[in-house]
């Protein structure tokens, strides 16, 4: 266990050294979104590796492919070390520290979520929606749906986190000024969630899910998906169907070339290979 600044790392001694790296990221202030410059504040980091040691600290709140956890109210945050970026883990699991401690009140597991995803800058989750046939084909869930998306599959809640990002950023571009800050200036005067909803975008927490279902599909429908991504999918098929029409077209050609063809060689090779002759040397010598 070593401590720096407010930040306490924990870690076994072989992971203690990035224990301590993260531990100083963690101490430094940082920029996050909505809420300007500040600092994670006193914290413990802990660092383990495998399933067994982060389900001993998660005990059962969140699904075996999580990497990292925060527990704002007890200021601990757990990394896997052996799950991916352990630096991008910990964007993600400070801002839930930092939106906790900003605001006053209960925020749904969504706008939690989708916070740090989009605080953490992790816009391959937002580009993961571009792979979503579900959500091109207009399947986008409710809010309640969506939280219980995010504890889902690993594949399901990597469409949820994008999903979940796009809510957020949703409700920061509904307020006139285009920016986050004045529905978490609310949050944190202590407005109750659903109230500075409607404060800051003018809609209650239903017409809000409506609008932004409806955005949601208008941004990643059907054509938008064929264009990015459809388009290279159907390629391929056509290369593939292509290529079984030719084989198939060609199966008879082949067939007769296997019957067995007589080649006749001239004489002087026939006789090397009868052993009646010598062949002459490749290099002469002169």
């Amino acid at each position: 266990m070593v401590t720096v600044g407010e930040v306490t790392a924990v870690a076994d001694p072989a992971d203690l050294d990035l224990a301590v790296a993260l531990a100083e990221r963690a101490d430094q202030p940082s920029t996050w979104y909505g809420l300007g410059r500040r600092a994670a504040g006193p914290l413990a980091i802990v660092v383990v590796r495998g399933q067994r040691g982060f389900d001993a600290i998660a005990r059962g709140r969140l699904p075996s492919w999580g990497a990292g956890l925060a527990v704002p109210r007890a200021r601990v945050v757990a990394i896997r070390a052996d799950a991916g970026d352990p630096f991008q883990i910990l964007r993600h699991e400070l801002a839930h520290v930092v939106l906790h401690g900003a605001v006053r009140g209960r925020v749904p597991l969504w706008f939690d979520e989708g916070y740090a995803a989009v605080a953490a800058g992790e816009f391959g989750r937002l580009a993961a929606l571009e792979l979503s046939l579900g959500v091109a084909l207009g399947k986008v869930p409710s809010f309640t749906a969506l939280n219980a998306q995010l504890r889902a599959s690993s594949a399901e809640a990597s469409t949820a986190y994008g999903l979940a990002a796009t809510a957020v950023l949703y409700v920061a571009r509904r307020h006139p000024t285009g920016s986050a800050e004045p529905f978490l200036e609310r949050l944190a005067a202590g407005v109750p969630f659903d109230s500075a909803l409607v404060l800051s975008t003018g809609l209650t927490i239903d017409r809000l899910e409506e609008a932004w279902q409806l955005d949601v599909k208008r941004r990643h429908g059907i054509g938008l998906w064929f264009l990015g991504t459809g388009i290279w999918i159907a390629l391929g098929g056509l290369v593939v169907v292509a290529t079984w029409l030719r084989r198939r077209r060609d199966a008879p050609r082949r067939a007769a070339l296997d019957q067995g063809w007589v080649v006749e060689l001239p004489a002087e090779e026939v006789a090397v290979q009868d052993g009646t002759s010598e062949p002459e040397p490749l290099d002469r010598a002169t």
